[in-house]
């Protein structure tokens, strides 16, 4: 069981120092509550950021929600979310209060510059590792490649594609129960 301060400090380590939003956060937190903590299994971390992610809101808050709820109840989610929350919430107000004097700086718009491409690697990092952990294979690989098309280039709505893939995925589980059953 977690205890509230290794929630809160967790999660805080996880806010403050991810940059390039919730997405870019994935490796980070796998390795603080799947590999360190042990708070929850890989199959369950993935449960809990799938839920996460169809889940209004944004994104981290969400899995600090989720996680926290999971390892100590409603207390451990607000915990949870505040530790996440904190230093973004400081860093915000920061950049706001300096960021007008320094926008047309030359050496500023080139650190965003090199950010962008480091940003891109956190977050394609993770897929590569959840196709892992989904056990994505080259049989069912099709699965994700055509939702993303469909999202990207038709425009369909991200939203009808997850109720698609879940009732898909209810067909094909009592399609295989059914075979298994005969057996």
């Amino acid at each position: 069981m977690a205890r509230l301060h290794e929630l809160f400090w967790s999660f805080f380590k996880i806010g403050a120092f991810t940059i390039g939003g919730g997405y870019a956060m994935i490796p980070l937190m796998e390795q603080e509550i799947v590999d360190r903590r042990k708070w929850l299994g890989k199959e369950e971390f993935m449960d809990v950021m799938s839920l996460a992610q169809s889940m209004p809101g944004v994104f981290a808050v969400n899995m600090a929600t989720n996680v926290g709820y999971k390892t100590r109840g409603a207390f451990g989610a607000i915990v949870a979310v505040l530790g996440n929350v904190l230093m973004p919430i400081f860093m915000i107000l920061a950049l706001a209060i300096f960021f007008r004097q320094f926008s047309d700086n030359a050496i500023v718009e080139s650190i965003f510059k090199g950010i962008r491409p480091a940003v891109v690697a956190l977050i394609a990092a993770p897929v590569f590792k959840m196709a892992k952990t989904a056990k994505i294979s080259w049989r069912n690989f099709w699965i994700p490649v055509l939702a993303a098309l469909l999202i990207w280039l038709l425009g369909v709505s991200p939203v009808i594609i997850i109720l698609v893939a879940g009732l898909g995925g209810f067909i094909y589980g009592k399609i295989k129960d059914r075979k298994e059953a005969k057996k």
